[in-house]
């Protein structure tokens, strides 16, 4: 049982550390942050169509779910073109530590969707959270850009959690998935379309690296991540599963670090603020799950 256990484990900081690995991927890609989406997005769709047809799902949905799907869909494009901009407009290490402040922007979102009031300790870890925020802005100024992408980045990826965590209580999250995928893929098209920018899909040489990064981008670390995160949760508490996510930005700073040394090494208050940042998270994700535990119970 024990060895079960440290299996899934395993299984989840290795998804944790593809998490991470995406903004290397991201930075390594030389496509605009608007295609790269659209492309992640395109072999994540397919990837996940033939999972449905393997498993024999059903695809019927009614018009209120395409509805809200697709919004969820073009949230989470509209998340991680920003993301990678972000790292355009500064680098990986800014990008994730601003990435990170994105469980604080769900527990301001949590109350509206579910209806419930703030509370004072959030208000709290909220402005700690701003105070580090604050830091990495002041030793990084000429960042300001790739500071706020960021900051908006986390946003949206709060606001697509918490609207996708109404999704799943009622609808098979594989469905949803494909769904929002599709989306993402459709809205982005027709942006590209109405802009006369369909050229920038295109990768420049046929031998770019490039292929093999954005396959890998679209499959390991979208699709296939996707499905483990919600097949461990057969083994695996949500408490475990929240927790260990929030070593995203410290994977990703790190490897950030060893494969970029020349453009990832910060100012030290860079890292002090990051960190402030990280603890405030974990901290905050430990108070809620007891909060949780104890209205359950």
């Amino acid at each position: 049982m024990q060895k079960n256990n440290l299996k899934h484990y395993l299984h989840l900081h290795f998804l944790v550390f593809i998490a991470g690995f995406t903004a290397i991927l991201g930075e390594a890609i030389s496509l605009g942050s608007i295609a790269l989406v659209w492309h992640r997005m395109l072999i994540a769709f397919v990837l996940t169509f033939l999972f449905l047809i393997f498993r024999k799902y059903d695809f019927k949905i009614n018009i209120r779910d395409f509805f809200n799907f697709s919004l969820a869909g073009i949230i989470i494009a509209l998340h991680w073109i920003t993301f990678f901009e972000a790292i355009e407009q500064s680098n990986i290490s800014i990008t994730l530590a601003m990435f990170s402040t994105g469980a604080f922007f769900a527990s301001l979102l949590e109350p509206i969707f579910f209806k419930r009031k703030i509370k004072p300790v959030e208000i709290i870890l909220g402005c700690v959270v701003i105070c580090g925020v604050f830091i990495i802005l002041k030793a990084n100024i000429n960042s300001f850009v790739g500071v706020f992408l960021g900051i908006v980045s986390a946003l949206l990826a709060s606001l697509f959690s918490v609207f996708n965590g109404k999704l799943v209580q009622n609808n098979n999250p594989f469905l949803i998935s494909f769904y929002e995928f599709l989306s993402g893929v459709v809205f982005i098209l027709l942006y590209l379309i109405f802009s006369d920018n369909l050229s920038d899909l295109a990768i420049s040489s046929f031998f770019s690296y490039d292929y093999l990064y954005v396959f890998i981008l679209g499959s390991i670390c979208t699709a296939y991540a996707f499905i483990a995160s919600i097949y461990i949760l057969k083994f695996l508490s949500p408490y475990t599963l929240v927790l260990t996510y929030n070593l995203e930005p410290v994977y990703g700073i790190l490897l950030a670090i060893f494969i970029f040394p020349d453009t990832e090494k910060m100012e030290f208050s860079f890292y002090i603020g990051t960190l402030i940042i990280i603890s405030t998270i974990i901290i905050n994700s430990i108070l809620k799950i007891k909060n949780n535990k104890k209205t359950s119970s």
